[in-house]
């Protein structure tokens, strides 16, 4: 009778011990994704309602998720979308149209701004001239690049032209962990230490890609300083491995536009943390077979 009692009680427990494990178990959101997208193209008048005077060329093509999971995982991932897109904490708190509206408004206030320095250099020219460099451009898109059941990997690209000699352009890239609705840096995906040993890495990925076969070879390539070519956490991942990105200036000058070099998976394995997103996958695939 005693064996028996005993019996239920530790089964009780068990069952009462499971419910709350339960409970503390994030469920994992349908991974089905579908996105819309917001497009703005309009000319800004530099004075209002001048439109014979400069102007900004704005363009914006936003894709956003509108479907996923329950209202709250869409809310996460939208925010994570807006926050990713405008690069300003202020925007992440505003739904993706209301985003929109209020980066516009908040540029159209900064360019129309510039029209006292506009009078004050177009009075320095001759009559029929006009200050060119007050001609804007602004360009902002984004493209999801690799998507499975954990992973979503996109493209944020900026391109603008306030003047001087030539615009500028980069692009930035992010990936969000389905499962946790979080964003992947290199700190989730690698060990403590992996700085100096993924820094190597990118050097030879980069060695093979301009075929050289030292690292101060790059140097007559046209890069900077060997030094300056180091992890810089912009990349985006698929089922091949991990894309770095350097972006104008970066590490090269301007003529040579951003520096891409892709590192296959393998070539990471010893840097990597146990258990992290790549190795999910990696077990996934293995288990298919």
């Amino acid at each position: 009778m005693n064996k028996n009692r005993l019996t239920a009680a530790m089964l009780a427990v068990f069952i009462i011990t499971m419910f709350f494990s339960c409970k503390n178990i994030r469920k994992k959101p349908e991974t089905a994704i579908a996105f819309d997208t917001i497009i703005v193209a309009k000319q800004i008048p530099l004075l209002q309602n001048d439109t014979a005077q400069p102007y900004a060329d704005v363009d914006i093509k936003f894709i956003y998720p509108v479907k996923f999971g329950t209202a709250e995982d869409l809310a996460r991932l939208q925010q994570i979308f807006v926050g990713t897109f405008f690069t300003d904490i202020q925007y992440d708190v505003l739904s993706p149209q209301d985003a929109v509206n209020k980066y516009l408004e908040n540029y159209i206030a900064s360019y129309q701004a510039l029209s006292n320095d506009y009078y004050s250099d177009k009075s320095r020219l001759p009559e029929d001239e006009t200050p060119v460099w007050y001609y804007y451009q602004l360009n902002i898109s984004n493209k999801i690049l690799f998507q499975d059941d954990s992973l979503l990997s996109y493209a944020v690209e900026y391109s603008d032209y306030t003047g001087g000699a030539h615009g500028s352009y980069r692009i930035l890239y992010y990936n969000i962990d389905l499962n946790d609705l979080v964003t992947i840096s290199e700190e989730d995906l690698f060990v403590p230490g992996y700085y100096k040993p993924l820094t190597d890495i990118i050097l030879r990925s980069l060695m093979k890609k301009y075929n050289v076969t030292s690292a101060d070879s790059l140097l007559a390539k046209g890069f900077f300083n060997i030094e300056d070519i180091v992890p810089n956490n912009n990349f985006w991942m698929n089922d091949k491995g991990l894309h770095y990105t350097y972006n104008q200036y970066e590490i090269a000058p301007y003529v040579m536009g951003p520096i891409d070099v892709m590192i296959p998976y393998e070539e990471l394995k010893s840097i990597l943390k146990p258990n992290n997103i790549i190795e999910r996958f990696f077990s996934k695939k293995e288990n298919k077979k």
